[in-house]
């Protein structure tokens, strides 16, 4: 592949954590995995400003009883948040109105989970939902493969909402390595008719504790035939967890990034990667 380049654009303070964010109107909406806020940053005048996505949040929630809010997507005018799903209080789904700034539904997705586990021969402790697309028709969550099993799957979900009927497909893959440790989704997003995903190698083998950052990469596939085009290494020492489109220019595609730094600091770096554009 052709040359990347990776750079830190900002930094946030007052974001701990951050596991995904999205990027509208020159708006960057941010989660943590620690944190009960979504958080609404306005690039040019830098002011920080928080949305509670559940009763009584905080900054820094420890980890037995945390939420885990792990996945963001949007549709429309709408955002989707997502806890992982790693343990019984990592079950919900967020519904929030980007217009009136709102929460318009709170889900419980215990049953879906379970549903998908089965299907997808992911035992609980390997279950990890960490990336989250909706394009209005399908669904694609994806799970990270960082248990015993090394389950990286990609669930297709057909249904306008999830709490309708609906047609269930697993795929599962194999994602680069780094000194012999397999890489995992970390995240994902649609760009036309091609997802670009982030996956990172972490030295552990389970979904719950952490361990030492190998390296993250880049990766896209194809969403007709749900096969990877390529995969790129982009650094040695981050553990990145959000991606969001930023912009298409001078023949290049640009993502931002945010990692998870694995601490209670509350600071944030953005990154933004660029990429040549291919076919």
């Amino acid at each position: 592949m052709e040359k990347f380049t990776l750079e830190i654009l900002f930094q946030i303070i007052g974001i701990g954590s951050a596991s995904g964010l999205f990027f509208n109107n020159n708006s960057l909406y941010v989660i943590g995995d620690n944190s009960g806020f979504l958080y609404e940053y306005n690039m040019q005048n830098q002011q920080l400003n928080q949305h509670a996505l559940i009763d009584n949040p905080t900054q820094n929630i420890p980890k037995n009883i945390k939420p885990d809010f792990e996945s963001i997507t949007n549709h429309n005018d709408t955002l989707y948040v997502f806890g992982s799903g790693s343990t019984e209080k990592r079950n919900k789904m967020i519904s929030f109105d980007l217009k009136t700034k709102t929460i318009l539904q709170k889900n419980n997705l215990v049953d879906l989970y379970g549903l998908m586990q089965s299907f997808g021969e992911i035992k609980p402790e390997d279950f990890n939902l960490e990336g989250a697309i909706f394009d209005g028709e399908n669904w694609y969550l994806f799970n990270r493969g960082n248990g015993i099993s090394n389950k990286n799957t990609i669930f297709t979900i057909h249904a306008k909402n999830l709490g309708e009927e609906f047609a269930l497909v697993a795929v599962n893959y194999k994602l680069p390595k780094i000194k012999g440790v397999r890489s995992s989704f970390t995240d994902a997003i649609l760009v036309e008719d091609k997802i670009y995903f982030l996956s990172t190698a972490e030295d552990t083998k389970s979904t719950y504790d952490d361990g030492e950052i190998l390296g993250s990469f880049i990766g896209r596939i194809d969403l007709k035939t749900m096969k990877i085009d390529f995969t790129q290494k982009i650094t040695s020492t981050n553990k990145f967890e959000g991606l969001t489109f930023y912009q298409k220019a001078n023949g290049k595609i640009e993502f931002l990034l945010c990692e998870d730094n694995d601490t209670e600091v509350l600071e944030t770096k953005i990154f933004k990667l660029s990429l040549p554009l291919k076919n």
